[in-house]
Formats: C-alpha cells, sequence, structure tokens
C-alpha cells in the first residue's frame, strides 16, 4: 500500500523562500577608491612594463646615431658591414664604405644603422629590437 505524498512536499512554499531573500540586508559597496585601485595597478604596470622600456631603447638608439662618426664600423639593419665614410644628419643619410679593394659605398639613411661596432668587431652597442 502505497502512502499518499503531502501536497507541500511536492510543491514547496515560494512566499516563504522569498520572503527569506528579502530579509537579507544588501551587500555594501566598497569605497570608490577601493573600487578603482585595480584599474590604477593595471595602468602602473602598464607603464613600468610596456612604455617605459620603449622610451628608454628609443633614447639609447637615438644617443648613439647622434654619436655616429667617419671612421666608425657599422652593421646595417639588413645585415650590411661597413665603415662610415661621411655623415648627412641634416638630410638623414650616412655613406658606407663596404669594399676597400673596390672602392664600393653605399648610402642609407641613419636610422638603418642597427649597431656600431667597437674595435674587436662584435663588441659595441646594439639596437635592441
Amino acid at each position: 500500500m502505497q502512502l499518499p505524498i503531502p501536497a507541500s512536499a511536492i510543491h514547496p512554499p515560494t512566499a516563504t523562500c522569498c520572503l527569506a531573500q528579502a530579509a537579507a540586508p544588501p551587500a555594501e559597496r566598497p569605497p570608490l577608491p577601493l573600487q578603482l585601485l585595480p584599474l590604477v595597478a593595471i595602468a602602473a604596470a602598464a607603464y613600468l612594463l610596456l612604455f617605459r622600456p620603449e622610451r628608454e631603447r628609443l633614447r639609447k638608439q637615438q644617443s648613439m646615431l647622434a654619436g655616429l662618426k667617419k671612421n666608425d664600423r657599422v652593421v646595417t639593419s639588413s645585415g650590411i658591414y661597413g665603415t662610415v665614410a661621411s655623415v648627412d644628419a641634416g638630410a638623414d643619410r650616412v655613406v658606407l664604405r663596404v669594399d676597400e679593394s673596390a672602392n664600393l659605398k653605399l648610402t642609407v639613411t641613419v636610422a638603418s644603422i642597427a649597431r656600431i661596432l667597437g674595435d674587436g668587431g662584435e663588441t659595441g652597442e646594439s639596437k635592441p629590437s
């Protein structure tokens, strides 16, 4: 024999659930400065990790190119080794002697100089990528 199931067990009263939820106090919002703190932290991290290193890299590159002078051994961004024959900063040009025996000279832009080589060949300032 089966016992009848009471109606309250099948469908619990929803009014009591709603009243119980309404009785809970609403959650308080944190103050505005505390809400803005994550945004300020993200902006500071972006400045320290992205913008500042790029500015320093550009400053170092500009100072390297400003110090470019005749007889400096250089490498262009395309990988051509040469010796500076003349620098025309006003026209943004550098003339490189590439081959002494054939007297081969190339004219390139100042910005295409990637590195100034030191006396040992490979040591010198380099242009970070």
